[in-house]
């Protein structure tokens, strides 16, 4: 069968429109919107405290935390409620800004006065300003690029109006905030792209292309190239495909800095599962799983979180491993009860062929571990457990590290970017469950702790080297729109990632290794 694809189709359209953003001491000209921000008690703000509480009441505006009331005129006012506690976060304020956008959405210039918000001496300019431009940006993000006649009204001014006084620092945050807001809609594209139009291959054309544009290196690994680095675990989890895996190394050095004499050298390790069909250990077949082309998400959170790096004034070096491939069924997968060797030389008994991200993953990890400045500290994002989503749901992403200052700044920029994430205890006195009568030991655990379990064979081919990990399974994508969170795939882990790097350190205090390696007790195990 002959599938029709576009050869000019873009998997991330979304380079193709920028957001103008204007900030001045002025009011802005001749808006198609304007925000007014309305706290759920005391004074209400100028313009509105002629309508009053009650009529406000009666057309079921209260000011309850980011809801919205439109008055038609010229410019449009959009009330945002703040609540009770009105906008005390950069969080809060992000989440205000884009409940004002989604109110607004037929209007393509829009406008959001902060000067009473900084008047307070509580906030500073290039904090806010930054909030303010994600929250509108990835608010008005939609994936329409292959509908024939897409309604969105893209977003073509942002003016923020702000005193004087906090000019020079407003310009960093405009900064800041189109960078980290184009990063975050580069993931949210790949992801959300159709898997036959963004193979392994295809993910491997467009890391190419676009790498120059940042300032990035890449590299790509055919399966040719994957044969004589035995990388066993990434050409397993393909062997039922008929599409070709690709492993993309991309490096991002600070310019002029050779890797020898960079501040740091960090590794970021993606999941790339094109589409997870489950392999053999079939997925039942229902609509939900149309969402498993995002199972490579972990992958474009990488790629897209190292495009900011150059602009965010990265110092640390980092070498991104995007593991590609999609997992198939066919009378060459891999079977239950297959034993595949992963680079390196451990071997793994799969026991189960939809438990593939941590074999693919654990290619990738070795080979960050071999290099030749070896990295201050490792971390890898993946799609990785269902045990994630029931565990903590849609909203926050499970975290493990053996390593505590490695977790703090995982945690660090999860705060500042409001890409929630719990962390979960490394627990090695679960390990014995990874043991294999046949082999080094198998890719799936018992019932329970499969959040953990994961964590625990990842943290196998780490090497004692400081890492960290980010199951983003449950938060991989919003069912509806929801704030800044549109439909489809959040891009969750590209924002963090890129914060996470700019501000890298390396790790201090030990690595919770476990004392003996799973391998040499694997014998013991009847």
């Amino acid at each position: 069968m002959t599938v029709v694809i576009d050869p000019a189709f873009d998997p991330v359209p979304s380079l193709a429109h920028a957001t103008s953003v204007s900030v001045s001491s002025q009011p802005p000209a001749d808006p198609g919107a304007l925000a007014v921000f309305v706290p759920a008690e005391g004074e209400l703000p100028e313009g509105v405290a002629e309508i009053g509480r009650d009529a406000l009441a009666a057309a079921g505006f209260t000011g309850a935390e980011n809801q919205t009331l439109l008055l038609p005129g010229t410019p449009l006012r959009v009330l945002v409620g703040t609540g009770k506690a009105g906008i005390d976060s950069d969080a809060r304020l992000r989440d205000a800004v884009a409940a004002f956008t989604r109110a607004a959405r037929e209007e393509s210039r829009i406008a959001v006065d902060l000067t009473g918000l900084l008047a307070s001496g509580e906030w500073d300019a290039e904090v806010a300003v930054q909030a303010a431009i994600e929250g509108a940006v990835l608010a008005r993000y939609r994936y329409d690029a292959l509908k024939s006649d897409p309604k969105t009204v893209a977003l073509e001014e942002l003016m923020l109006q702000i005193g004087e006084e906090h000019a020079e620092d407003a310009e960093y945050g405009v900064e800041r905030g189109l960078v980290l807001a184009r990063t975050a809609a580069i993931s949210r594209d790949l992801a959300n792209t159709p898997p036959r139009h963004l193979s392994a291959v295809k993910f491997a054309e467009v890391a190419r292309r676009l790498a120059p544009e940042f300032g990035l290196e890449v590299e790509v690994f055919d399966r040719e190239a994957l044969m004589q680095l035995g990388t066993g675990g990434l050409l397993g989890v393909n062997a039922g495909s008929v599409e070709e895996p690709r492993m993309i190394k991309v490096s991002y050095r600070p310019e002029g800095t050779a890797l020898a004499d960079a501040e740091g050298h960090l590794a970021l390790i993606g999941k790339g599962i094109m589409y997870d069909s489950g392999g053999i250990s079939l997925k039942p077949s229902n609509a939900m799983h149309a969402a498993m082309k995002f199972d490579m998400m972990g992958a474009a959170a990488v790629f897209a979180s190292m495009t900011a790096l150059r602009d965010l004034g990265a110092t640390t070096a980092v070498t991104g491993w995007l593991m590609c491939t999609d997992n198939m069924p066919s009378g060459s997968a891999t079977k239950l009860g297959d034993v595949l060797t992963i680079r390196g030389g451990k071997t793994v008994e799969v026991k189960n062929t939809d438990a593939e991200g941590r074999l693919v993953m654990a290619d990738g990890l070795v080979l960050a571990t071999e290099e030749e400045r070896r990295p201050d500290a490792i971390v890898d994002i993946a799609t990785l457990t269902g045990a994630a989503m029931m565990a903590l749901g849609t909203r926050t992403a499970a975290m493990l590290a053996n390593n505590d200052s490695v977790a703090e700044q995982l945690q660090a920029a999860a705060d500042t970017t409001d890409e929630n994430i719990w962390r979960f205890p490394l627990d090695h006195r679960y390990r014995d469950q990874l043991k294999s009568n046949v082999a080094d030991l198998s890719n799936i655990g018992g019932q329970y702790a499969g959040v953990i379990l994961a964590a625990l064979f990842l943290n196998e081919f780490v090497d004692g080297l400081p890492w960290g990990h980010l199951d983003i399974a449950g938060t991989m994508q919003a069912e509806s729109d929801e704030l800044w969170r549109s439909v489809g795939s959040t891009g969750f882990g590209a924002r963090l990632l890129a914060e996470f790097a700019t501000a890298f350190e390396a790790p201090a205090g030990e690595t919770d290794t476990p004392e003996t390696d799973i391998a040499e007790t694997a014998a013991d195990h009847e």
